[in-house]
Parts: structure tokens; sequence; C-alpha cells
């Protein structure tokens, strides 16, 4: 297993995946309070990195943390900005199916920012970032915001094969794999039942 020579944070983004990180399957993940989730190994900078791939758990962290994707440090809360999240009604993205467990108290005229699991970055590294990354120079949805003060995070699962204890099969399991971020704005569109959902953009993962 050699290291690579590329600088994790600097030359590949922090939560990009390395092909000497496997998935592992599930189990209890302390990013997720110890909830099923899907897991890597964890072995940044080591093989090759796999630009079009997030790594699972980095991915829930800068989530969770509010750690900036590309240098892996955590963004202030007047340095945090978005690069492809899309504005929409609440109620829109809920009549999508990309809502599921967004809490009522965002009522569906209440805008919200769509940024599927990438988290804000730090002004520079948005920079750097649009400066060399191959997919976001081709990329049509781009779009440079602050992100909100406030924010809901929401997992996306999967359903993982059946259970088996003691030989008997119990069912299968919703599992956690990234984590879906939903900026919250104080914009109200109260014309917001005319508007068709967004397409859904592909999950990085």
């Amino acid at each position: 297993m050699l290291k690579s020579n590329l600088k994790v944070g600097i030359d590949v983004p922090w939560v990009t995946s390395w092909t000497e990180e496997p998935v592992v399957g599930v189990r209890p993940c302390p990013t997720v309070n110890g909830q099923p989730a899907l897991v890597q190994v964890q072995n940044a900078g080591y093989g090759k990195p796999q630009y079009s791939r997030n790594h699972l758990g980095r991915q829930r962290q800068t989530v969770l943390h509010m750690l900036c994707p590309m240098c892996g440090e955590p963004t202030p809360p007047d340095d945090r900005w978005t690069q492809v999240a899309r504005l929409t009604p609440a109620g829109v993205l809920r009549r999508g199916g990309r809502a599921a467990g967004l809490t009522r108290e965002i009522e569906d005229r209440r805008v919200v920012l769509d940024a599927g699991s990438i988290a804000p970055l730090h002004r520079a590294c948005v920079e750097q970032s649009l400066k060399h990354c191959p997919h976001l120079k081709i990329d049509p949805n781009v779009n440079v915001m602050p992100f909100p003060a406030r924010w809901a995070v929401l997992p996306l699962l999967i359903e993982a094969s059946p259970v088996i204890e003691a030989g008997v099969v119990v069912g299968a399991i919703a599992v956690i794999t990234f984590l879906q971020l939903i900026g919250v704005t104080e914009t109200i569109d109260r014309d917001w039942r005319f508007k068709k959902p967004l397409a859904v953009q592909a999950v990085r993962g």
C-alpha cells in the first residue's frame, strides 16, 4: 500500500474516497450516534483518489459538524458557501419525495436550500475547487451562494439485506448512507403550489 504524493485537503478534497478505502458493510457508526450505517475503511491518501465518490464516514462528518468538504476544517457561520445547491419551497421538495423527515416546523411555503449531500465550503476553498475540479468546470448548475444560518439534516437511507438472528430471518433494516443537508432561508414563496419539483441531482458516492 503506497501513500500518494497528492495531499488530502489540498490537492484532493478531504471528503473524497480513495481506492484503499473499501466499503466494509453495515455497522453501528459513531458518525450517526451508533445507528446502522454503511461504513468504509479510513485510509485517505492511499491508493488513488476517486473524485466522483465521497467517503461515507467523512461525508457524514462534514454535514454534522459543518466541516469544509475541501480542506476538512470547520466553517465559521460567516464563511459558509454552496456551489451547486438549489433554492426551492419546502412543499415542492416534499412533493418530489426528497424531504422525508423534514419537520412541519419548516412550512411548505418556506424556501429552502437543497444542498444534497454537500456541506458548505470556505469561500477560499470554493474558488480553489472551481478552478481545479473537472466536474465543477462542466456543471451547468454551479451557483455560489452563502449558506443559511439555519439548517436541517436528513438521513439518506437504503434497505439492507434481511437480518438473520439464530437462523431466523427477522427482516430488512434501514441503513444510513449519506446525510442530506437542507438550508432554511427567511424567504417565503406564497405561490409554491404552482412550482414543479426540481429534477433529482445524482448524489456522488
